[in-house]
């Protein structure tokens, strides 16, 4: 129903990818198509949302990783890392959305390649009252 693509390249290699949001991801965009519109409804310029993604270039067969790639840091389970090597490679995002233009969403920190398909858009709660 969606994907990611930037007006300002994506990178499209894994390794060429920022590690995190916040470490020079290019501002993207997340494109939807005509039948899920209704459902952006009530996100607004400058709401945090969390945005979902299959990772469907990520190797589904790695369980164990150098954390941030670095061989220098012990191997640690993929499930203690974000790395995007795993056997369900889900990707979890916060954003800051910038701009909605028709069946786009502008968003700012999506560490992600161009095309990578979105799966749901969620939004950033804040504190919860458990009493």
């Amino acid at each position: 129903a969606a994907y990611v693509m930037s007006k300002i390249k994506q990178p499209t290699d894994p390794a060429a990818a920022p590690k995190q949001g916040h470490e020079g991801a290019p501002d993207a965009w997340l494109v939807f198509e005509a039948g899920v519109l209704d459902g952006l409804d009530g996100i607004r310029a400058g709401d945090r949302v969390i945005v979902l993604t299959w990772l469907d270039r990520a190797d589904r067969d790695t369980l164990v990783v150098h954390p941030r790639g670095d061989p220098d840091r012990p191997p640690q389970g993929v499930f203690s890392t974000r790395s995007q090597d795993r056997p369900n490679p889900i990707g979890l995002h916060r954003v800051q959305v910038l701009a909605i233009d028709d069946t786009r969403i502008h968003v700012r920190n999506l560490e992600a390649l161009d095309r990578t398909p979105v799966v749901d858009i969620k939004p950033v709660l804040g504190p919860v009252d458990e009493r």
